[in-house]
């Protein structure tokens, strides 16, 4: 079992490039979207939340089930689900434009269990700044790793919600003795500071950095570096891309039963390309079509 931990919101999404193009909702959320995709790759998996009992609520977790996502962990509330307006540049690039104040995925709680069976757990975007909830998530993630648990960590650093850089970048660091596999883009490196060795000094057993088209590349702690190029597609837009990325990851180890530190440290060469390969793969599909659409298995073909 893979549990994902984090928000799921609406996004809505623009019809077209420009600030007032029309807007059509969607199911999203970065911890949502990896869990969708986890599903539809075939992985067993479960969802960590807190969501709203209104009709954007019901959606976003009917489309879990959809997936074959495990909802029996997700807390409900009365307060209105989390908007995030996306604007599309000319090259479908996103941007967003947060709706967070008083919404129910803040108001998480950290459970006293995993899900039976939890080999892995991962964490990212909003839920790891919007306080009270941060708080909470960031103690599972804690528990997590000192119960011997995978942890996986994206931050995808949304610049707007972060009141104070220099703390979040602070806390950010913190995190690291308990990640197993940091995944982040090239921009959020960029924004971040540091470097992935630095980081892999810290704690994880390996840092992935995705730069768009033009592939992915892995560090790990013995010093390896391996890359692949991207995959060549017809880009509608690219929400959900690193998402995908992150699920397709975690489905990779888990696969090849290589979630775990001495798993990662044994996957070499091969091991690596066939993983990055895979995701690179999923990505592409995902930024093929409208929205966040990560692909099933039988579109991506085995790791």
């Amino acid at each position: 079992m893979i549990v994902v931990a984090g928000e799921a919101l609406i996004d809505l999404v623009p019809q077209g490039t420009g600030a007032l193009a029309a807007l059509t909702p969607a199911l999203g959320g970065g911890p949502y979207n990896t869990a969708v995709a986890l599903g539809r790759l075939g992985s067993a998996s479960a969802f960590c939340s807190r969501t709203s009992r209104d009709a954007f609520g019901e959606a976003l977790l009917d489309g879990l089930r959809s997936a074959g996502v495990d909802v029996s962990a997700v807390q409900r509330g009365a307060e209105p689900t989390t908007l995030a307006v996306a604007t599309l540049d000319a090259g479908g690039s996103a941007s967003y434009s947060f709706y967070v104040e008083g919404t129910a995925d803040r108001l998480f709680s950290a459970p006293e269990t995993l899900p039976a069976g939890t080999r892995a757990i991962s964490f990212g975007t909003c839920s790891l700044v919007l306080e009270p909830g941060a708080t909470a998530y960031e103690r599972l993630l804690r528990t997590a790793a000192e119960q011997g648990v995978f942890t996986a960590l994206d931050p995808n650093v949304r610049a707007g919600l972060i009141p104070d850089a220099d703390a979040y970048r602070a806390r950010f660091l913190s995190w690291l003795p308990s990640v197993s596999l940091l995944k982040l883009s090239e921009e959020d490196a960029e924004w971040l500071g540091g470097s992935p060795r630095e980081w892999l000094a810290a704690g994880p057993s390996a840092v992935v950095i995705t730069r768009g088209g033009d592939g992915l590349t892995a560090f790990t702690r013995d010093g390896g570096e391996y890359t692949v190029a991207g995959e060549k597609v017809d880009v509608v837009d690219t929400i959900g891309a690193g998402d995908t990325v992150n699920a397709a990851l975690l489905h990779g180890l888990a696969v090849t039963d290589a979630l775990s530190p001495e798993g990662v440290a044994a996957l070499g060469d091969q091991g690596w390309a066939r993983l990055l390969g895979f995701a690179a793969r999923a990505a592409a599909i995902t930024c093929s079509r409208a929205g966040a659409e990560p692909p099933f298995a039988s579109e991506v073909g085995e790791v």
